[in-house]
């Protein structure tokens, strides 16, 4: 299986882009022993503006 973590950047603003970018991979890092990790699992992500920025993806590789 194949995990796949997609942030548009450029739907971040320029000016907090790195803020943002980090505050996502720390939130979903630590969150991921709460998921079950099995093909077809999913989630939407969004910045601190509830904004949709990206998704993740469990892929049957």
């Amino acid at each position: 299986m194949r995990f796949v973590l997609e942030v548009d950047l450029e739907a971040l603003s320029a000016e907090t882009r790195a803020a943002e970018l980090g505050r996502i991979l720390r939130y979903w890092g630590g969150a991921m022993k709460q998921v079950e990790l099995t093909a077809g699992a999913t989630q939407t992500l969004y910045d601190s503006d509830y904004k949709e920025v990206g998704a993740w993806r469990v892929e049957q590789s």
